[in-house]
């Protein structure tokens, strides 16, 4: 899957500044832009379309929900906002996610995360390959199913993928594994590690149990990794 690309307007700097970092450490997004407000953003669309909007609601001139009703073919939006009362007018326009502020990472995440399936699933639905994926491990390729991997472990520019019955070593970024796995099957849990879903047989604390193995979970992506979990 290819990274989501999107776009900032707040026209608070201190919640822009703060979006920024989130959107920068999560993998998966690419951030091409930040914008005060409507009118910035309806200029930076014209010179670059995106795959997402995380958008203020409450902003001067005009609101979010009104920028977005205004568009004939709007990219998908997250938006932020201080006031809960717009939530339903949020929705009413089939956003992926509502954010109160202030926000934290982890509800940042589940957002991201809810993005990265929406975007994978429409990217899948062309995708005649989705079962599995080549990956290049010493000196040859390797074709590896997508339903036999437990968990994978990120080595610097290395990641080794833990199958049913053996260990694949590869030469690949945490990044740009990601970006092959399907969104919907997969789940970062840790800076290092990602699981599986449907391996998944308990999780106890931070530690997740795959046959016999333990994976960990950050403390700052926990609750959203048990928001994909458990469902």
């Amino acid at each position: 899957m290819n990274n989501i690309n999107c776009i900032i307007t707040d026209d608070e700097p201190f919640a822009r500044k703060g979006l920024q970092g989130y959107v920068e450490k999560t993998s998966f997004f690419d951030l091409k832009g930040m914008c005060e407000d409507a009118m910035q953003l309806s200029d930076m669309l014209q010179k670059q379309p995106v795959d997402l909007l995380f958008l203020d609601i409450q902003m001067p001139h005009i609101t979010g929900v009104e920028f977005i009703r205004a568009l004939s073919n709007p990219p998908k939006v997250i938006f932020t906002t201080a006031f809960e009362q717009y939530a339903l007018q949020g929705f009413e326009l089939d956003v992926i996610d509502y954010l109160l502020k202030p926000i934290s990472y982890d509800r940042f995440l589940k957002a991201a995360w809810k993005a990265r399936d929406y975007f994978a699933l429409r990217e899948n639905k062309t995708d005649t390959f989705g079962s599995y994926m080549f990956a290049k491990s010493n000196g040859r390729l390797e074709k590896i199913n997508f339903d036999e991997i437990l968990f994978i472990e990120a080595m610097e520019n290395y990641a080794s993928i833990h199958l049913e019955n053996r260990k694949i070593i590869i030469h690949t970024t945490f990044k740009a594994l990601l970006e092959k796995l399907p969104a919907n099957q997969f789940l970062q849990t840790h800076k290092s590690y990602i699981v599986a879903i449907g391996k998944v047989e308990s999780i106890d604390g931070n530690t997740i149990h795959i046959k016999k193995c333990q994976v960990p979970i950050s403390k700052y992506m926990r609750e959203a990794v048990l928001g994909q979990i458990i469902r």
